[in-house]
């Protein structure tokens, strides 16, 4: 058999008492509560709620209240939240509870006098209990408040139970149904977080996490607390502004809560059906449509609204495929002319479009109303508990203002897509069996009376889990040690590899390398091989005489020192003692081989000037072009003239080693007063 949530008055006392309890009563045996000292009360198959009258205010003198409980195993346990029972007679005034149900119940403890305090678990022997409450005249005393459920939930909390009293960063814990029973307020709402003052259950019930049908186990995850917290109304409770608090809390859910595509359009026109479409013209001749495509959240415009307000409209939503679905969001027409909104409706469902379902909330065998809007503007959400998995999806208004008029937006993933993650949105934990939805062949009418839920407007204040302030506060720390170390070690390489280069042992920082070679190339030794084996250096302007064969290549030898370098020198000082070149041959360009000039003002270290007086040029330094000197040659002081190859300048005919010399304007000198020696015909070489 299934189970039934029923609304029942209680039955009228000394006082003429008159009260609305809901008793969830269950095939397996919970026969529910008997007397005129019940207060709202919440009998579940796997936990539930029990309460004095007028709790927490004091309760009144003369009744009594028997409940009797029965899950389908094990044990139950019991945990108070509150018990004050007055300062009477404890014979006629106290809270028993006791084994058993009927005349074979044995008890368990018995509770009596003010402001008790019960911090343990209060464990049957067996599956059925009885709970006595009975009053006297008394003066003070607000009753009682406890909870309980099976014992498997050994992490049972009362419905009083605030964040602020559980110091982990992260816990888990288990709700019982029935929690808004409870008046405690709270201040906050998903995603940014409760309040740390908040109850934890309720907070619970508002963001989706458990039902209040059903209740079920919670991951809670404590944060920093923040300045301001929203009031939004969701799943019946309605949370109020709180200020800035230390610590606020969330709950970690299955992951389960993205848009389903209505306010980013990814579900298109042709995918909306509705029953019917209000049209009309204006006066001055507009025609206004309020039709489906207006359907959707946060879309500028009017909302979509039928023709006519009755309980036979609907919208309906084709996704084209399965979807798991977790959440609705509602609002009415945002136009202040039009205040019309929705303020309680059904949903059903369908895999194929023909077989519909209600949505039926955990150990319920009605069909849900769900809580709509309270004004034309707000949002108003709701959750599924047990989430709906279905291609269609129908929104069936029972309650409105003025007219019908509906923006929605669906929450949920693929079938299988949640996946256990901390967010702050929606979660469909729940505990108990589903009773098979109610099947239709086609959407039911709806014209038989159908009960609206009571609205309840609860506070609550944000709270954070300490887990997520934990984290808020390593997270940035260390990106940024490892950005910092990350910057230290490539500053560290970068300095190491310059310094390196700077260093090498091998090789001259190009800054320093035309100066070097200025220096250099006027030490290196003159004998020259036209050989590959040629000495090489990192210049670009020397790897262009690659290509030229009239210049030797230069090869380096040990000598005791080196002899000047003449050839290739486009231009001397003025009182340079060698003799200039006479120019290269017409049409032939000479690349200046070390790029280095040597300057007009410095004499060269090898050659001893003449006076201003004498010859514009001293002896010449011979070069072997066959590149077979002599080894005698090394010693270049003491080397004479006989003992050379000698040298013929192409510009000259005949074979004389010495050019006639000219003074300074270009006539030629009488030689026989000078000091150098005449020079001699070379005889020419046999043939052979």
């Amino acid at each position: 058999m299934g189970r039934a949530v029923m609304v029942c008055r209680g039955p009228t006392g000394a006082g003429v008492l008159v009260l609305s309890v809901l008793i969830v009563l269950t095939a397996e045996g919970c026969r529910g509560q008997k007397g005129d000292g019940c207060g709202p009360s919440v009998l579940g198959p796997s936990s539930g709620t029990l309460s004095s009258l007028d709790n927490p205010r004091t309760y009144p003198s003369d009744t009594v209240c028997e409940w009797e409980i029965t899950v389908p195993r094990g044990k139950i346990h019991f945990r108070f939240a509150l018990l004050d029972l007055g300062d009477s007679d404890c014979q006629v005034n106290y809270l028993r509870l006791y084994n058993g149900i009927g005349s074979k119940k044995t008890e368990i403890v018995k509770y009596c006098g003010l402001d008790q305090k019960v911090d343990e678990l209060i464990e049957s022997s067996g599956n059925q209990v009885t709970v006595q409450f009975r009053s006297v005249m008394h003066r003070t005393g607000r009753g009682f408040y406890l909870s309980y459920s099976t014992t498997e939930h050994s992490d049972l909390i009362t419905c009083l139970d605030k964040g602020s009293d559980f110091p982990e960063a992260e816990f888990s814990k288990y709700c019982p149904a029935g929690c808004l029973t409870s008046t405690e307020k709270i201040s906050g709402t998903t995603p940014n977080g409760y309040r740390e003052s908040s109850p934890l259950c309720v907070a619970a019930i508002h963001a989706g996490a458990v039902s209040n049908a059903a209740g079920g186990k919670i991951t809670v995850v404590s944060s920093t607390g923040i300045p301001h917290y929203e009031a939004t109304l969701a799943n019946n409770v309605t949370s109020t502004v709180g200020i800035l608090s230390k610590n606020l809390f969330t709950f970690k859910t299955d992951g389960c809560s993205g848009t389903l595509g209505l306010e980013s359009g990814g579900v298109v026109d042709s995918q909306l059906s509705v029953s019917s479409v209000w049209d009309w013209n204006t006066t001055a001749g507009e025609h206004v449509v309020w039709g489906k495509s207006g359907a959707r959240l946060k879309k500028p415009g009017l909302p979509w609204a039928p023709s006519l307000s009755d309980r036979q409209q609907w919208l309906q939503v084709d996704f084209r495929r399965e979807k798991r679905i977790t959440a609705i969001v509602t609002t009415g027409s945002d136009r202040s002319e039009y205040q019309y909104f929705v303020k309680a409706y059904r949903v059903l469902f369908s895999k194929d479009g023909k077989e519909w379902h209600f949505h039926r909330e955990t150990n319920s065998s009605q069909d849900k109303i769900f809580q709509g809007n309270m004004d034309y503007q707000d949002k108003v959400r709701n959750n599924f508990i047990p989430p709906i998995e279905a291609r269609f999806v129908r929104i069936n208004p029972t309650l409105w203002n003025q007219r019908i008029a509906l923006k929605l937006e669906l929450f949920g993933c693929l079938p299988g897509g949640g996946r256990s993650a901390v967010t702050k949105l929606f979660t469909t934990s729940g505990s108990g069996s589903t009773p098979p939805p109610a099947k239709t062949k086609h959407p039911p009418h709806l014209s038989e009376a159908t009960h609206t839920p009571d609205i309840r407007n609860t506070t609550m204040p944000p709270h954070c889990g300490k887990d997520v302030v934990l984290m808020a506060v390593l997270v940035p720390v260390a990106v940024v040690v490892l950005t910092a170390l990350i910057l230290t070690v490539a500053c560290v390489c970068h300095w190491r590899n310059k310094k390196k280069s700077a260093e090498g042992t091998y090789d001259i920082p190009y800054w320093d390398r035309t100066v070097w070679w200025k220096s250099m190339k006027q030490l290196l030794p003159s004998k020259m091989m036209e050989t590959e084996d040629s000495v090489r250096y990192s210049t670009p302007e020397v790897s262009r005489l690659a290509g030229r064969s009239a210049v030797p290549r230069l090869h380096a030898e040990p000598a005791e020192y080196a002899q000047p370098l003449v050839s290739g020198v486009p231009t001397l000082g003025a009182r340079s003692t060698f003799k200039p070149d006479e120019g290269p041959e017409p049409g032939y360009s000479d690349p200046d081989l070390y790029d280095a000039p040597i300057p007009p003002d410095v004499y060269h270290p090898y050659a001893e000037p003449l006076p201003s007086s004498g010859a514009e040029y001293a002896t010449p330094i011979v070069v072997d072009m066959g590149c077979h000197l002599p080894s005698k040659v090394l010693n270049f002081m003491g080397s004479g003239p006989g003992s050379l190859l000698t040298w013929t300048d192409s510009s000259h005919s005949g074979g004389s080693v010495y050019d006639t010399p000219k003074n300074a304007n270009g006539q030629t000198m009488p030689t026989q007063d000078l000091t150098y020696q005449v020079p001699q015909k070379v005889p020419p070489k046999p043939a052979g």
